[in-house]
């Protein structure tokens, strides 16, 4: 799988990793980029085709699907995140977080496969796909139910040869978490990551050394990995 010459659809592409998605691919030769956002003019990147796409609105994703017959790789990657927590926070934010990440994904995989043979699907999934905060419970069971849906749908789609990639990442120096004063890595360097990952025909992408630590503690019993995530997280 090349990006150079491919056709690629981005969705939340007028912001943060989406922007740099588009950038990055157009950097590395890509055919064609179809940039989506539910306000398609704020994108603001020359030499892409702009599109309306709110993947909670299943019409909107088929008219999408319809207008972009030709795309090859998906890179579902408008998300959202309300620090909603699961037991005290608020029921409708706690929903549109499953209706982005999981319904959401949900709609544009199911509206682009049949054109993806042979063609890619990359979900910008999360270390906290792995790893509860408080603060972001209703984030990290709908990245959760992400993981578990990019795994599903890989099986699925692997008679028709399409490659699915899940990309982890921790904190990027985007605005979405310029409230977060620890360390973060350069969008750049995790969309670079992912995009390799696509051409190397991985179905995993840890972008960071944060997101290769928490799928590291995984076989560690919870009591352990909370207690060592907790450390470095004030270290």
């Amino acid at each position: 799988m090349q990006i150079n010459g491919a056709h690629v659809l981005v969705t939340g592409a007028n912001r943060g990793l989406g922007r740099q998605f588009v950038l990055s691919l157009l950097d590395r030769g890509a055919g064609k980029v179809y940039a989506t956002a539910r306000r398609p003019d704020l994108i603001d990147v020359p030499g892409v085709i702009p599109l309306r796409l709110d993947i909670t609105d299943p019409a909107s994703v088929t008219a999408a699907a319809a207008a972009a017959p030709d795309v090859k790789i998906v890179i579902n990657n408008a998300g959202i995140a309300t620090g909603a927590n699961l037991v005290t926070g608020d029921l409708d934010a706690i929903r549109r977080e499953m209706d982005t990440h999981f319904y959401g994904t949900l709609n544009v995989v199911r509206a682009f496969a049949p054109q993806l043979a042979d063609g890619a699907i990359l979900n910008v999934l999360s270390a906290i796909s792995w790893l509860a905060f408080d603060g972001a419970g209703a984030y990290h069971a709908a990245k959760a139910a992400e993981w578990a849906l990019t795994n599903s749908v890989r099986l699925e789609l692997a008679g028709q040869g399409t490659l699915v990639t899940g990309l982890h990442l921790g904190a990027a120096d985007t605005d979405m978490m310029a409230w977060y004063d620890g360390d973060k890595t350069a969008p750049e360097a995790i969309v670079a990551a992912a995009l390799d990952g696509i051409e190397a025909h991985r179905s995993e992408v840890l972008a960071d050394a944060w997101s290769r630590q928490v799928k590291a503690w995984l076989s560690e019993d919870p009591s352990v990995i909370y207690r060592e995530a907790g450390a470095a997280l004030t270290a």
